[in-house]
């Protein structure tokens, strides 16, 4: 028989103690209420082991008595892999595992456990005249562990790669509450399977990371940082390629986001002033690091070629830290400057780069065609094929009445598009709950049968993270 919640608490309680433990439902909310509101399940209890000794015995106990178990790191996930699917599984928040254990700038790793905030991790990087580069709009609430678990992607994957390229090693507690100690600062170790990609990016499914080595690289000295107005996806491509060939790897970012956004942040007082020079269709955010010993004036050389090229015709730099971050406020605003249009229809889904300007194109089309009136709002990394090609409702519209008419069929439309165009249906938000169907019915069979049987084989007892990514 399958423990009642009143028993999983008092076993719990034992195991890390009353204070480790969260039973008030009302006391939930921080665990349960996820960003985009789409889960309303509970959970039987919220657990805080205080130790990876802790998360251990609990995960021991869990594989014993078949209780689910569903980790968690900040719960700033886009797809419900951090919340509960039934309400009777248990939620292992891993917030109190935050130390960073050691950094050694010299050899360009840091080992920092999963409750570690991300902004906190950047900090204790820069403290030592580092970097770690992932940055995320949510970095201020997103803890190391979930960023690892869904591989999240964020601004800077075009220079320095997602959370998997930016991994050297993992500790994780396995569902039986074994503890694999893959913590290693190696470059080079080619003796196997490679475990530590395994577990990252598997969505708490496979194992619980309690710590991580990460990368660091060195501090840039400054940022060369620019809005450039440009016609189209198909002239923003062309600028994208230019300045691979004019400044190769110190390109950082390239940004691609359409008019829509900045008029939507400026009419809600989102913004201070305009951070573009004039308007435009749509805008590209570039951004250089500049290293030591190098010097200025990359950016503006190759903007310069730009607007000989025509490809641009207009630009703004940075001229100081309040130019760049009214710049990139610009940018990170755009997921949550929807909200104040009313409902909108959400994908985050990649493309081979020079297919940018066919998904656009062609899912623009698609979806007014299908829904009249309704307001295309792609943006997101040119520079690494991912675009968030979201949807804000008509002018007026009736939020709920449009989620209900529109919200599936266009899913279907927009992934149509995609799947033509040899792209994937996630690209940096993960599969969680939210798109487990989707993945069965395009995901390569054999593909599937591998994964379940990697699942099959380190957690028997599918305690882990019950019914998300594989379902």
């Amino acid at each position: 028989m399958p423990l009642t919640a009143n028993e999983i608490r008092d076993a719990l309680a034992g195991i890390v103690g009353s204070d480790g433990i969260v039973t008030d439902t009302e006391k939930m909310g921080a665990w349960l209420d996820e960003p985009r509101k789409r889960f309303h399940q509970t959970a039987s209890a919220i657990v805080t082991p205080p130790s990876v000794e802790a998360v251990q015995k609990v995960m021991a106990w869990a594989n014993q008595n078949h209780v689910g178990i569903v980790p968690q790191g900040g719960n700033t996930g886009l797809v419900g892999a951090q919340v509960p699917l039934s309400g009777r599984e248990v939620i292992l928040s891993l917030h109190k595992l935050d130390r960073i254990r050691s950094i050694n700038a010299g050899a360009g790793v840091m080992t920092a456990e999963a409750g570690v905030i991300l902004e906190n991790a950047h900090r204790a990087a820069e403290a030592e005249g580092a970097m770690f580069p992932l940055w995320l709009a949510s970095q201020g609430s997103a803890r190391i562990g979930g960023v690892l678990s869904s591989n999240a992607g964020g601004v800077n994957v075009l220079a320095y790669g997602n959370a998997r390229e930016l991994t050297m090693g993992v500790e994780a507690v396995l569902a039986d509450g074994r503890l694999y100690q893959g913590l290693n600062a190696l470059k080079k170790d080619n003796t196997g399977y490679d475990l530590k990609d395994l577990l990252v990016g598997a969505e708490g499914t496979l194992g619980i990371i309690t710590a991580a080595s990460l990368k660091l690289y060195p501090l840039p000295q400054d940022y060369e940082t620019a809005i450039v107005n440009v016609a189209s996806p198909d002239a923003a491509l062309e600028l994208f390629q230019l300045m691979r060939e004019r400044v190769g790897s110190r390109l950082n970012a390239f940004e691609l986001i359409p008019w829509i956004g900045l008029d939507i942040q400026l009419r809600h007082g989102m913004l201070d002033k305009d951070p573009t020079a004039s308007a435009s269709p749509w805008y590209a955010l570039i951004e250089l690091t500049r290293m030591a010993g190098t010097e200025p004036g990359a950016l503006q050389s190759a903007l310069e070629v730009a607007f000989d090229k025509t490809l641009i015709s207009d630009a703004v730099m940075a001229e100081a830290l309040a130019d760049r971050t009214r710049m990139w406020a610009f940018r990170e605003q755009m997921s949550e400057c929807q909200s104040r249009e009313g409902a909108s229809i959400k994908h985050d889904v990649s493309v081979p780069i020079a297919a940018v300007p066919a998904l656009i194109a062609e899912g623009s089309a698609a979806a007014e065609k299908f829904a009249p009136g309704i307001r295309p709002v792609p943006f997101g990394h040119m520079g690494d094929g991912n675009i968030h090609f979201n949807f804000s409702m008509p002018v007026g519209a009736d939020p709920k009445a449009f989620m209900a008419e529109y919200d599936e069929a266009m899913h279907e439309i927009i992934y149509e598009v995609v799947l033509k165009l040899g792209g994937s249906v996630s690209a940096e938000h993960g599969i969680g709950q939210l798109k487990t169907e989707l993945l069965r019915q395009v995901k390569d069979p054999v593909a599937l049968e591998m994964m379940r049987a990697i699942k099959t084989a380190l957690d028997p007892n599918g305690i882990l993270n019950p019914g998300k990514l594989l379902g």
